[in-house]
């Protein structure tokens, strides 16, 4: 106790100082320390919600961004496949179009030769018949002073015929 009075310390201030420390312990401790704890478990549980949030959205941009890669190259792969049906169907056409040009080609030359050939026979024809005529005129000049009217007409007649059986043949 003597160190006790050589330092000035007197036991009832102590006893008083030491029970107001305790009540600032407790009110401190009540309504400081015990929200604080409160309100930093409450940051300490959003954080690892908000880590767990992002970690959730890394997997899911990782899922979509794999999905996006697969549906690209689904796309890609269905594009090339039609691409390259529409060269075949193309192709096809093509092929259709010349072989039916072809044969359009063919039916107007068969046609321009049967028509040809019609034209061919009219004008062989028409000349037979412009041929006989002028021959008529040039037996009729000849004969004319050398045979008689009856003579004349019989060898007109066969000279006619000789000529009309040489044009049809």
């Amino acid at each position: 106790m003597e160190i006790i009075q050589k330092f000035g310390l007197e036991a009832k201030l102590f006893l008083f100082q030491l029970v107001n420390f305790l009540i600032i312990v407790f009110i401190l401790k009540r309504f400081l320390f015990a929200p604080l704890r409160k309100m930093l478990e409450q940051r300490k549980r959003k954080i690892e919600q908000s880590l767990l949030d992002a970690e959730n959205a890394k997997l899911a941009l990782d899922n979509a961004s794999q999905e996006r890669k697969k549906m690209l190259s689904e796309a890609k792969l269905n594009a090339d496949k039609l691409t390259s049906s529409v060269k075949i169907a193309i192709e096809e056409e093509k092929q259709k179009a010349t072989i039916e040009a072809k044969h359009q080609a063919q039916t107007i030359l068969d046609e321009a030769r049967q028509q040809a050939g019609l034209e061919f026979d009219n004008v062989s024809k028409q000349l037979g018949k412009m041929s006989i005529d002028l021959s008529q005129k040039i037996l009729k000049k000849v004969f004319s002073d050398l045979f008689s009217e009856e003579e004349k007409q019989k060898l007109m007649s066969r000279a006619l015929e000789k000529i009309d059986e040489k044009i049809t043949n």
